[in-house]
């Protein structure tokens, strides 16, 4: 599984990057937007930074204003994704864009069959959203299971993009469902690397070795 970070901010990219956690970047306004200045010069200084896809999302909501939009944003740097919303004009931008080999997110996925359409329209990502679904007491997972079991019967080379991501248990149960990327926030990353026995064990060891040294 691929690890895309959920972030804006350069400094918690930089750290997750130096942990080798860094596969790509997804951003959207609202995280480009918290971290304030001009969000031009913030988005091109994450291409450069980051060696893997960006993800940086479209604001229009005709299909016009969208393909203008990309046709900007694909100017950041040679690793861009545009992200685009599950909607009847974001799926036309999609197969436009996919028809020039830009390569494209599709995000807000919330059902099966929006997978199944933006699979169709030639997304090479889409973004099914699970916290916002277990926020609303249904199952997030089941969603990456119909739609894992959808790709893999028609062959679809879209990729699942876990979104939305709230704790390890969604990068976990996404790993064993076969899930080909999750989208992390870094607040997540950094529950990924503890776990209680591991610090149990670590001071023990310390302990003994104090012991043994003296």
């Amino acid at each position: 599984m691929e690890f895309f970070l959920d972030t804006a901010n350069l400094d918690e990219i930089r750290a997750a990057t130096q942990q080798g956690l860094v596969d790509g970047v997804t951003t959207n306004p609202t995280l480009l937007a918290r971290e304030g200045g001009e969000w031009r010069y913030q988005a091109k200084r994450i291409c450069e930074e980051v060696d893997g896809p960006v993800s940086l999302e479209v604001v229009g909501l005709t299909a016009a204003e969208m393909e203008r939009e990309a046709e900007d944003l694909i100017g950041f740097g040679d690793n861009v994704v545009i992200k685009l919303p599950m909607t009847g004009e974001g799926l036309v931008v999609c197969k436009a864009l996919t028809a020039k080999n830009i390569k494209t997110n599709v995000t807000l996925v919330f059902s099966a069959m929006q997978a199944l359409l933006a699979a169709k329209a030639g997304a090479t990502y889409v973004s099914p959203f699970v916290g916002r679904l277990d926020g609303l007491s249904q199952d997030g997972m089941q969603l990456i299971e119909q739609i894992r079991t959808i790709y893999d019967n028609y062959g679809f080379p879209t990729k699942i993009l876990i979104a939305s991501v709230r704790n390890p248990l969604h990068v976990l149960d996404g790993a064993l469902i076969g899930a080909d990327v999750a989208t992390i926030p870094f607040s997540v990353i950094k529950q990924l690397v503890h776990h209680p026995m591991t610090d149990k064990g670590l001071e023990a060891f310390l302990k003994d070795w104090e012991a043994f040294a003296r």
